[in-house]
């Protein structure tokens, strides 16, 4: 069975270690609301998000999973201020996704006209002993 895994690209970017397909990593997964991805990667993929990674203690107590990863996908979206909104602040605008297939994780990606880097959707399996 495989897991879907969203891993944000400024924790990568912060502390994370890069991967590649058929690495085995140990993480420590936090249950999504996949409300919470819907504009960054659409209502039917956020659907089928399981968890997030979180590297910074958020889930204090909480022990890694142990997960083979099977794909991975950079994440890339327009982001822009929502039409009547009062704050300068910008969000994902729905619809724009672009999905990228790589072969290694590390936090960064090539900069792609129009959208901006947002993280990556892992697909993994959990690794057996």
């Amino acid at each position: 069975m495989t897991l879907t895994v969203w891993v944000d690209d400024w924790q990568m970017q912060c502390c994370g270690e890069s991967f590649s397909p058929g690495d085995v990593v140990s993480w420590t997964l936090v249950e999504v609301d996949p409300e919470d991805y819907a504009d960054t990667v659409g209502d039917e993929r956020a659907a089928g998000i399981d968890f997030r990674e979180e590297h910074h203690g958020e889930e204090e107590g909480q022990a890694p999973t142990s997960l083979e990863v099977v794909s991975i996908a950079e994440v890339h979206c327009h982001y822009d201020v929502p039409p009547g909104a009062t704050e300068k602040v910008n969000y994902p605008v729905p619809g724009t996704t672009v999905l990228v297939p790589v072969e290694k994780a590390d936090g960064w990606a090539k900069i792609r006209p129009g959208v901006r880097f947002a993280g990556y959707l892992v697909t993994a399996r959990r690794a057996t002993a």
